[in-house]
């Protein structure tokens, strides 16, 4: 399920929208002063948030203030909800928060006979303890400070001879309205118009001239910090909430009651992807069964999951985008339909502007380089920082509001760094952990990044860090090393899912479309367009066996499957650029009518075809100059052994799964050019006795968990991290 739909972040009021069905219909309806302005900043920032996550909620202000008042307290408080209506004065003015207009024909049928204020105050005039409230701004009402003792008969009996009718709340506020008027007369006249039904309504109020809200019948909360007169006069029922909560708080609780947004979860993933990719108009599941994605959505499957987990993700959109807020922010609405899984999900709508300067260029253009220990390539742009910014700040925000108290917070990668120092000091309550599924640069490199000093600040609040391996864990360890409490750290090397690899295997090598053709050995690299995985390195090794090794020419062919990244990235444009050349090169030189040396496919393919090319190919070619935990190698040695081929896997030194398939796996150094050519080369030259040892060797070494149980073991040890400097000999 989705429990945060999409809406924006932003200061301008609600957009119009199409009048929703009685059964969609959810509106809150809600007083200021005591009631939405009041409780904590953590239960207010979390309500506007999650207001602002929920379209489907149309908030409305009910309250003594005049319209000029709530529109500078919009203007001043960054935490006050958005509303689509506002009834002002008492409930004698109504106004459309989007145009900025008032109701009139609606006003008119709520101030019928109404006086006038002149003649209000000097009719009352000689009244004992009665102030008119000078200095305050009415429309439609006279409004006074009166002590309690001074409300006598002959007050009263003089406000009916005017035709008129009264509040009084907080023992020294004395309203005198026109006799239709009144928050809840107004609210039904707006119910009414919009054709709202009672059943879809929440009021919620703290003083006595919130109390004819509550005669509607409508669902309703009454504040902790109520005036007693109010918690006294509200009906009992089921309809009515009495949290022992105060402002915000006992909104929300009233809320998650309605079940109109979830509540706190015990377990928040923050990872910068949703489980599903929103593309041509449909939602789509990722090709392979591994990975973060289908790895964490296993993980977190109800079904299958004891823990009351959330996954936050940003959603890219600028459907449906609202008019340009009055305060700048990145964030737009979103129209696409709720995605097709049964996780809970808190979607974070980001623009594609916004995301192009935090994802195509701070991380990607400056973090990235670092990570994959390329410091020369590091560019930083100031305006793309502001937006890695930003972002980081929002999700902070859409963490802090989906968390419960003493939650476990699970971050991914370098994407949220700046996530654990925005939310720590805000939240000492929650355990925040982090798992990198890149490589985890040196100190000496982590340095060379322009905000190398605030990045480090913010990983120095967590308290767990994951890798795939002891060398990332201790560049790690080294870089926050005499920091006062540094975090822990763990090593958690993130497998397959093995039996649905093999079993996939199996069901394709019963056909032949694998089969090579005969006399050909294919060499095979599935890897996403990136200068990190050496794509050219290999083309220019081809080119030098090719030279020395003729009797390879005709009779090896390098297919390189190679889905290109989001666009807008330059330096994967360069990388491009020079991958397609080299190709063309080589073709052109040694290629002839019946052969090509290099096969180049640059989309995605299903998994199934993926497969195919690993029982296809007859060495499996990685070349990482820098990597995480790269499980495409894993997944060919899982189909090899499977369908009883014999693969040969060529693996980079700097690969993580070499710290694990290395014993077994040709490992070869990307950086040095005649490596690549001789390691390749002695896998052409293998004989078939030593293919056979060489993959049953390698199908030993596939000895990590299940994805699904590699998650687990990580909720288990992020809550069970402490801040302290671990023993020597722990598993840290």
């Amino acid at each position: 399920m989705v429990n945060a739909p999409y809406i924006a972040h932003r200061r301008t009021a609600r957009p119009a929208a199409v009048r929703p069905s009685h059964d969609a219909a959810r509106v809150l309806v809600t007083d200021l002063d005591g009631t939405l302005l009041a409780g904590d900043d953590r239960a207010r920032r979390r309500l506007r948030h999650l207001l602002d996550l929920h379209p489907c909620i149309t908030v409305v202000f009910a309250t003594g203030r005049s319209v000029h008042s709530v529109r500078s307290v919009l203007a001043a408080d960054p935490l006050v909800p958005v509303p689509r209506w506002i009834i002002a004065d008492v409930g004698a003015s109504v106004v459309d928060a989007v145009a900025g207009s008032h109701l009139d024909a609606l006003e008119t049928r709520l101030r019928a006979g109404w006086p006038g204020a002149d003649r209000v105050r000097s009719a009352l005039e000689g009244f004992t303890g009665l102030a008119h409230q000078d200095g305050v701004v009415q429309e439609g009402r006279c409004s006074f400070y009166l002590p309690p003792e001074h409300l006598t008969a002959d007050l009263k009996a003089a406000v009916a001879e005017l035709g008129c009718s009264w509040t009084y709340s907080a023992g020294r506020y004395f309203d005198v309205l026109p006799v239709n008027a009144g928050k809840g007369a107004a609210l039904r006249e707006l119910a009414r118009m919009l054709g709202w039904p009672v059943c879809a309504l929440l009021v919620a109020g703290d003083s006595l001239n919130d109390l004819s809200l509550f005669d509607l019948g409508a669902h309703g909360v009454v504040m902790g910090n109520a005036e007693p007169g109010l918690a006294a006069r509200v009906p009992p029922g089921e309809r009515v909430h009495r949290p022992p909560l105060d402002g915000a708080a006992a909104i929300l609780s009233a809320l998650e009651d309605l079940g109109w947004i979830s509540r706190p979860s015990r377990v928040v993933v923050g990872y910068h992807r949703p489980p599903l990719r929103w593309s041509e108009g449909r939602w789509q599941s990722p090709v392979s069964p591994n990975g973060i994605l289908p790895t964490l959505t296993s993980a977190l499957d109800p079904r299958a999951c004891d823990q009351d987990a959330v996954w936050a993700a940003a959603l890219v959109t600028d459907q449906d985008a609202a008019p340009a807020p009055a305060r700048d922010t990145p964030f737009t609405r979103c129209a696409c339909p709720a995605p097709p899984t049964v996780l809970s999900l808190a979607l974070l709508p980001v623009a594609s502007a916004t995301w192009a300067g935090y994802f195509h260029g701070a991380c990607k253009e400056t973090l990235w380089p670092a990570l994959v220990s390329a410091p020369d390539l590091i560019r930083h742009d100031p305006r793309h920082w502001a937006d890695f910014e930003q972002v980081n700040a929002a999700f902070s925000d859409h963490i802090d509001a989906h968390a419960a108290h003493g939650a476990t917070i699970w971050l991914h990668d370098y994407n949220l760094w700046l996530v654990p120092g925005l939310l720590k000091p805000r939240r000492p309550d929650v355990t925040i952990g982090i798992f990198h599924h890149t490589p985890f640069p040196t100190p000496d490199t982590f340095r060379r990044l322009p905000t190398a000093g605030q990045l480090r600040t913010s990983l120095t609040h967590l308290d767990w860090a994951g890798f795939h391996t002891t060398a990332d864990a201790d560049n790690f360890q080294r870089l926050l090393a005499g920091t006062a409490r540094p975090p822990r750290t763990g090593v958690h090397p993130l497998g397959i899912d093995l039996q649905a690899v093999q079993s996939q295997a199996r069901t394709r090598a019963r056909s032949r479309r694998h089969r090579p053709r005969a006399g050909t050995q294919l060499v095979l690299s599935v890897e996403r367009l990136d200068y990190a995985k050496a794509p050219v390195h290999k083309i220019r090794a081809l080119a030098t066996l090719f030279e020395r090794a003729p009797e390879f020419r005709g009779r090896v062919c390098f297919r390189l499957i190679c889905p290109p990244p989001e666009p807008g990235v330059s330096a994967y444009e360069t990388t491009r650029t020079q991958l397609e050349q080299a190709i063309a090169d080589l073709n052109s030189h040694w290629g002839s009518p019946t052969w090509q040396p290099v096969d180049y496919v640059p989309r995605t393919l299903p998994f199934p075809r993926i497969v195919d090319n690993y029982l296809a190919a007859d060495v499996f070619w990685v070349t990482s100059l820098a990597d995480g935990m790269n499980l495409t190698a894993q997944e060919y040695v899982a189909c090899s052994a499977a369908a009883g081929r014999s693969g040969i896997l060529v693996l980079s030194r700097h690969a993580g799964v070499a710290e694990h398939l290395g014993r077994a796996a040709l490992l070869t150094d990307p950086d040095t050019p005649h490596d690549l050519v001789d390691t390749l080369h002695q896998a052409l030259t293998m004989t078939p006795e030593q293919r056979r040892l060489h993959t049953a060797r390698l199908a030993a070494c596939l000895t990590t968990p299940a994805p699904a149980d590699w998650a687990r073991t990580i909720l288990k040890a992020i809550p069970a991290a402490e801040k302290a400097i671990p023993a020597a000999d722990e598993d840290v």
